[in-house]
């Protein structure tokens, strides 16, 4: 009985996503709370196919691709509990090594648990994808840190729950220089302590193609170093490694694309 009346309390109260006030009408069901109304973030509705063949999760599918990144999941919130983190980068030794799907599928995932929120933030400013991966338009990091853009004119809530977005807007030329403004300090600052439930997910240029990931990199918490079975070499895992040692700790490697055929992801 204490339970359920602390669970109607829960539901009376308001909560506050991403800077706006929104609710969330009664539910008992503890464990699964009902969908959040984003009253102000800008929506914009996810064609579920479009998704699927772009290789990105979506709450209603069940296969070994999808509890591959809850596997996944797990393993990176036991770690951020552990040391009361809450900002990740994700990154590659270089291009093209499955990056990008990997931060978003793991965003999503990370949103689809029931006691967390997500933030993907596509801080790849030279070559912008995520806006390319929820058809949405490319408006976002690069116009809040180079123009007088507020943060929640860029944030895009793709219709599902718990998480939000931010493109990378550019593409920019002088990448590392502008993700090392003070400016994205203090944004990473606020987006950090803002919502303690709230995991925010940076996805990172390749770490040895450019200085951006060694430049943004001690803002934040945790690095995802991401690898591609059969193209990535022992030699470039151990050079991304070596990059980042004394700037930011690493959660661990993903090995995407293992096992093809079964549309693994190993960590």
């Amino acid at each position: 009985m204490e339970r359920i009346q602390q669970a109607l309390e829960r539901v009376k109260q308001p909560q506050v996503q991403q800077g706006e006030v929104v609710t969330a009408s009664s539910s008992l069901r503890d464990t699964v709370p009902d969908p959040i109304r984003y009253s102000g973030t800008k929506t914009r509705p996810s064609n579920l196919e479009d998704l699927v063949a772009r290789r990105v999760l979506t709450s209603d599918q069940h296969s070994p691709f999808v509890d591959a990144y809850k596997i996944l999941r797990t393993q990176v919130l036991h770690r951020l509990k552990e040391h009361r983190w809450n900002v990740i980068g994700v990154t590659s030794p270089g291009a093209q090594e499955g990056k990008t799907i990997v931060a978003v599928n793991l965003a999503i995932s990370l949103a689809l648990e029931p006691n967390h929120t997500a933030l993907l933030i596509d801080a790849n400013l030279r070559n912008p994808q995520i806006h390319q991966l929820f058809d949405v338009d490319n408006y976002g990091l690069a116009d809040y840190l180079l123009d007088q853009v507020s943060v929640s004119e860029l944030l895009i809530h793709p219709e599902i729950d718990r998480l939000v977005v931010m493109p990378a807007g550019g593409p920019v030329k002088n990448s590392v220089e502008t993700l090392t403004l003070a400016k994205m300090t203090t944004l990473v600052q606020e987006l950090k302590h803002r919502y303690t439930s709230r995991i925010v997910v940076f996805d990172l240029p390749p770490v040895l193609d450019t200085a951006d990931v060694i430049g943004i990199a001690p803002r934040l918490d945790a690095l995802i170093l991401v690898v591609e079975e059969g193209k990535t070499t022992e030699k470039r895992i151990r050079e991304a490694l070596a990059s980042v040692r004394e700037t930011v700790p690493v959660l661990g490697v993903v090995m995407n694309k293992a096992g093809r055929l079964s549309g693994g992801v190993s960590s």
